[in-house]
């Protein structure tokens, strides 16, 4: 499996959608945020009607191997966190004004500031926003034989947090404070394996670059579920915002195969398309990745992707837009006003760095987004219709 390839993908996705142009916290495009793979708190979400917010997510997906074969399965995801900006209330003001900073941690409650949607400290502003952590969780590293005698659970939890930092002027005095918060979250991730009892004929045998040399191959449908069991608060149940901050943002499954095959969903063999058919995935869709013709790693993922998706060699660095070409961000970036870039690089980190490289960018590099020619093929060739 090529690591490295796996992981850009993998990336890509977890990031797909964090932040939108024109960058900004101010921008009515990022006012909402997280709409892929977001799985919310079960209570918040079986109390919708419609149930529009998830709560959990099933992959299914198909390897050819036998009872030795090892799957090993990994769920990524954003746990968010919120950063508010606080200016301390009149009556602690002088109070605090002098603190050090670990006098601000101990000292310091939320009612002693007033939350604002920014603040300017000399040069700066300094913004009310959602920043995020990642998560990963490894569920399983376990034989199929394993996994079809006993369906596995793997609970996990994040505890909840909170740190202050104090935004002080120049003359040393506490002007205001971030605080970031992050609320505990639960889940289980639950894998199970069904044994399709499919004996594989000789001509029947899958072709691909690598030669199996597995013997009695049987065909196994693998089952994973990501469940939010976070406890929520059923007063709260129509507040969107705090369920956001106790759910599973980004959600994907990374699936590899030891000594084994998967098969691919969009183009199965004709003797497994019957049962890739019988697959039921919910709220994402396993694709092969890696490189091409690799059999050994699929990636779950709530975007719609094809198999083997790339990463173009072109591309400088995240934009986190998938629906927007590089090129197009880039020449609107660079079309900012002085303040908007001001607001886009105090905002975040994600967003200062996408603002630095491309200012920064040389003009070779800026023609190269314009596109190139991957393979040209014959007039004509595989033209249907008009």
């Amino acid at each position: 499996m090529n690591l490295q390839l796996v992981e850009r993908i993998a990336n890509a996705v977890l990031y797909e959608g964090y932040m939108l142009y024109p960058y900004r916290p101010s921008a009515v495009k990022n006012q909402q945020r997280w709409n892929f793979g977001a799985l919310y708190p079960r209570n918040y979400s079986e109390a919708q009607a419609p149930h529009t917010d998830a709560w959990s997510m099933q992959t299914e997906c198909l390897v050819h191997g036998d009872e030795r074969s090892v799957l090993d399965v990994k769920v990524r995801f954003l746990h968010l966190l919120a950063r508010e900006v606080g200016v301390p209330v009149a009556e602690c003001g002088m109070r605090i004004a002098n603190c050090d900073d670990e006098e601000l941690q101990d000292s310091i409650s939320d009612s002693d500031f007033r939350a604002v949607g920014s603040l300017e400290v000399g040069e700066q502003v300094f913004h009310s926003w959602q920043e995020s952590v990642e998560r990963g969780v490894s569920a399983s590293s376990s034989t199929l034989r394993e996994l079809v005698a006993q369906p596995q659970e793997r609970r996990f939890s994040f505890d909840s947090s909170r740190t202050i930092e104090p935004l002080r002027d120049s003359n040393g005095l506490i002007v205001g404070i971030l605080v970031r918060k992050q609320q505990a979250i639960e889940g289980a991730i639950e894998i199970r394996i069904a044994d399709c009892r499919l004996l594989i004929d000789e001509t029947q045998r899958l072709v691909s670059n690598q030669q199996s040399a597995i013997s009695n191959q049987r065909l196994f449908k693998v089952t994973v579920r990501i469940l939010n069991l976070t406890p929520f608060d059923e007063t709260k149940t129509d507040n969107r915002d705090a369920a956001l901050m106790r759910a599973l943002v980004s959600t994907h499954t990374i699936l590899s195969v030891r000594d084994g095959e998967f098969i691919s969903l969009l183009d199965p063999p004709e003797a497994f398309r019957e049962h890739a058919a019988a697959c039921s995935n919910v709220g994402t869709w396993p694709v092969m990745v890696g490189e091409e013709g690799a059999r050994d790693c699929m990636l779950s993922s709530p975007i719609i992707l094809y198999d083997y998706p790339q990463i173009a060699p072109e591309s400088a660095g995240d934009l986190f837009d998938g629906t927007e070409i590089d090129e197009i961000l880039t020449l609107r970036i660079m079309t900012l006003t002085d303040e908007e870039k001001r607001e886009m690089r105090s905002s975040d980190e994600r967003a200062r760095q996408i603002l630095e490289r491309t200012e920064t960018m040389p003009p070779e590099q800026l023609m190269k987004l314009h596109g190139v020619v991957r393979s040209l093929r014959p007039s004509g060739e595989g033209e249907t219709g008009k």
